[in-house]
């Protein structure tokens, strides 16, 4: 069998590799020091997540000897509004003064404002029950109108030292069928809130919601009802 020799290593072949393993554990220290300086960075600010409160009530059920008025024979879509980029995420908006727009701090909507503002009025119609066959956006089915619009206000701002939720909707009841405007309407209401606090900013705006909701539940069974006239 053959023996294969290798050359016994020299003094200085043995320091430059000495020397090397050195300067690779230099190399790894220094990358430590900077991981651990990064937890020194400040961490992001917790944010406390607000749902939309409401008081609407449950849909109506029928009991014996009692009867529910007939829904209308007509089915509904109700999409989301369209918004600008200011209304359009999840940022809760005030306006403290003129036309200085800002954000509360810390704060933000469990779901986008427009999401919110068509959840409230599906659970608005619903609770009505003079619309039986109800769908939303998030399922392209076929109906026979279509709610939609644009949200133009969803905040709060301060009057007189007052804060007060400002809600702005522009609307229009649509046939998809052919795409045709039977109305449209703006509606605008305003409510005070009983403290400028963030909890009862959250539940003015609740309430808000909840008024606008049965405002447009009203307009839009009446539209519904002339055009099937």
């Amino acid at each position: 069998m053959t023996q294969t020799c290798y050359p016994p290593v020299q003094p200085d072949a043995r320091r430059h590799h000495i020397l090397h393993w050195r300067h690779g554990l230099a190399l790894a220290a220094l990358a430590g020091s900077l991981l651990a300086g990064c937890s020194v960075l400040p961490k992001p600010e917790p944010v406390e997540v607000y749902l939309l409160p409401s008081t609407l009530p449950p849909p109506a059920t029928p009991t014996p000897g009692t009867l529910l008025p007939l829904p209308l024979p007509a089915s509904l879509r109700v999409t989301r509004p369209a918004a600008g980029p200011l209304l359009a995420g999840q940022r809760m908006i005030v306006q403290p003064e003129g036309d200085r727009v800002s954000y509360y701090k810390g704060a933000q909507w469990s779901e986008s404002a427009p999401q919110l503002l068509r959840n409230r009025l599906l659970d608005a119609l619903r609770s009505d029950g003079r619309i039986a066959t109800l769908s939303s956006d998030d399922h392209i089915l076929q109906a026979d109108f279509e709610l939609d619009g644009d949200l133009r206000a969803f905040q709060s701002v301060y009057r007189d030292g007052q804060v007060q939720i400002l809600l702005r909707l522009d609307l229009r009841l649509v046939r998809p069928a052919t795409q045709r405007i039977v109305a449209s309407r703006r509606f605008e209401l305003t409510e005070p809130a009983s403290d400028s606090n963030l909890p009862a900013v959250v539940r003015a705006f609740g309430a808000a919601s909840d008024r606008l909701a049965l405002q447009v539940v009203d307009w839009t069974v009446g539209q519904m009802t002339n055009a099937a006239r």
